[in-house]
């Protein structure tokens, strides 16, 4: 079987715009949760959200902010749903990194896309509903269907670039970047590719998202004045995740392809494990037998044991039944080492991206290979009963060793993955 590595990293989100600039105000213990400033959200139960911060400014990427027209024409822009655009700006930012900007047609054609979103584009169905019934059909922009579409981010990165091998999507709702991920790392396994552009991407902070969430009682609703402190995973007064958006992309690639190119390695992916929890549309099995059983495939693909891991960047939403559930899964896991794995959420942080969050997730544990050290939840001042014993990396940062990261996604319908990275080795 053909070795997968990492050579690119791509992350707009609500801690900034560069996956290095996420990454260093991650392990400062910055939170990018605050007040909704897209919509007016005032008469909403959750008034806060992890959203990207904006500049109009010259250069606003050198200060961790986001320009649409530093990266995507006005004219484009018109055509394009949020989540695309952060998908596409993702996908530009990991290529650069990567240094691949290949125009021979072969390597053209051995050059994948697959970015995938839990959603797609709400808002913008949201936009065109109340367009439709206020204006008339007739006032329905053109491109409102190709700008929903969840793979128009694979589209359009492909045509873009002009990358001619596959070109597909994946939706599992928040477990999509880390299935897009892995699907990404089979097709350069069995040689449908050499290169492959892989993530997730959404923008679903709206006036729709935020009130269907409420509805589920699964947004947090206790902290709209102290919104810094809302994600609190494994906390025992979480009340639920706070909706981020964003775009996580990275670059697979195959071995000996990179190191025939001089390219930078990450990290190698060793492991992917899928799982079905067969039980509900929106919660998870209190045992976490499902997450358990992902993890477990994931390390078998690896072949790797329980104790060889250590760091594992969980799915942790700071919802009250889905922690404990994760808790219970890797302690199943778990059962026969001696609990040294460190475990963190880095939506204490963030928020949860949703369909971007396996993509963001993932290039967070390759970053704790590269630097040796594991970032913090943040807000975890009163840990659940259950997480005795476990390491949570608690409020700050943590240097150790990590040759070995997993990184979890669970998402609505019981569907679960796991991704296995391990400290590249020739």
């Amino acid at each position: 079987m053909r070795r997968v590595v990492i050579t690119g990293l791509g992350l707009v989100g609500p801690l900034g715009v560069g996956a290095r600039f996420s990454w260093n105000r991650l392990l400062e213990g910055v939170s990018g949760v605050g007040p909704i400033t897209l919509f007016d959200a005032s008469a909403l139960p959750s008034k806060i959200a992890g959203e990207i911060p904006r500049s109009q400014e010259v250069n606003a990427a050198s200060q961790g902010k986001l320009n649409f027209d530093e990266w995507i024409t006005p004219g484009d822009r018109r055509k394009l749903a949020d989540f695309v655009s952060y998908g596409v700006i993702a996908a530009d930012m990991a290529l650069q990194d990567a240094g691949w900007a290949p125009t021979d047609i072969e390597e053209l054609e051995r050059t994948g896309v697959l970015i995938g979103s839990g959603i797609g584009g709400l808002e913008t169905i949201y936009d065109a509903s109340l367009i439709l019934r206020d204006k008339g059909h007739r006032r329905v922009n053109p491109f409102f269907i190709p700008s929903s579409l969840i793979n128009i981010s694979s589209g359009v990165t492909s045509i873009r670039h002009g990358f001619r091998g596959p070109n597909h999507s994946v939706v599992t709702a928040c477990a999509t970047g880390a299935h897009a991920i892995g699907d990404a790392s089979r097709f350069i396994m069995f040689g449908d590719a050499d290169v492959m552009v892989a993530g997730g991407s959404e923008g679903s902070i709206c006036a729709l998202g935020i009130s269907a969430f409420t509805a589920l009682r699964a947004l947090s609703t206790n902290f709209n004045d102290t919104p810094q402190k809302a994600s609190r995973p494994w906390d025992q007064d979480r009340d639920g995740f706070v909706m981020g958006e964003g775009g996580a992309v990275l670059i697979l690639e195959e071995l000996e392809h990179a190191k025939k190119r001089g390219a930078k390695i990450y990290a190698e992916i060793v492991g992917y494990g899928l799982s079905g929890d067969a039980y509900h549309i929106t919660a998870t099995s209190p045992d976490g037998n499902g997450g358990y059983r992902a993890m477990k495939s994931a390390l078998n693909h690896a072949k790797l044991n329980p104790d060889d891991v250590d760091y594992i960047n969980a799915h942790g939403t700071s919802t009250p039944l889905g922690d404990v559930s994760e808790i219970q899964g890797f302690l199943t896991l778990m059962k026969d080492t001696d609990l040294k794995t460190s475990m963190s959420s880095t939506k204490s942080s963030t928020g949860h991206l949703l369909g971007a969050a396996g993509g963001a997730e993932a290039i967070f544990s390759i970053l704790s290979i590269q630097d040796q050290v594991v970032p913090p939840t943040l807000n975890l001042e009163n840990p659940v009963p259950e997480a005795k014993g476990i390491d949570l990396v608690p409020l700050v940062a943590k240097e150790r060793k990590v040759d070995v990261a997993m990184s979890n996604s669970f998402g609505f319908g019981g569907t679960n993955a796991s991704l296995v990275f391990k400290k590249y080795t020739a």
